[in-house]
């Protein structure tokens, strides 16, 4: 089970080519103060796998929750075009730290596992005119930063350094995949 309303996170698990569920947990997801972004996405990961976990059987639930640092301060989803530009232009010639946790828990075993992968990448120095122009096309008001990487958004960066870029874009598949085998998920 995919414990997770996004569909970025779908697209990715079905690249594993595993049968799963979508439940869309209903957490607040809101930052507490003086929380580090790993202690977040890890604790929101956490959250949304218990929530979609509570009463169930014979299931794998996979949480995963994503946020990202720049100059020390968290960025989240823009939500609408204002944020995104000013979001855009604050990380403009910087670079981003995405952190995306990952729990998975079986509820057979009750075994609760965690991880929290960093990726960062460093956007180019960029016009105003190149930031409107990527937000006007992309319209990425879902994603965290206004980023994606996986379209127009690559052409932002000067440089990306990181173990899995999936994680990018919202779900590590690598460190999923040896999570899932290590529970018998028939993954090659």
């Amino acid at each position: 089970m995919l414990a997770s309303s996004s569909r970025y996170r779908k697209e990715l698990l079905d690249r594993l080519n595993i049968e799963f569920t979508v439940s869309i947990p209903e957490i607040n997801e809101q930052h507490l103060q003086g929380e580090s972004i790993e202690a977040y996405v890890e604790r929101l990961s956490e959250l949304k796998a218990e929530y979609t976990a509570h009463n169930k059987k014979d299931s794998l639930v996979i949480g995963s929750d994503q946020a990202l640092e720049c100059d020390k301060k968290i960025l989240g989803k823009p939500a609408n075009y204002e944020n995104a530009i000013e979001q855009l232009s604050f990380m403009n010639n910087k670079v981003a730290s995405f952190y995306t946790g990952l729990c998975v828990i079986n509820t057979n075993t009750k075994k609760v596992v965690k991880n929290v992968t960093r990726f960062d990448v460093t956007f180019r120095k960029l016009t105003s005119a190149e930031i409107v122009s990527y937000i006007s096309k992309e319209k990425p008001y879902d994603c965290a930063g206004s980023f994606k990487s996986e379209k127009m958004g690559i052409s932002l960066l000067k440089s990306m350094n990181g173990d899995d870029p999936t994680s990018l874009i919202g779900l590590p598949l690598i460190k999923l995949a040896e999570l899932l085998r290590n529970e018998g998920i028939d993954i090659p």
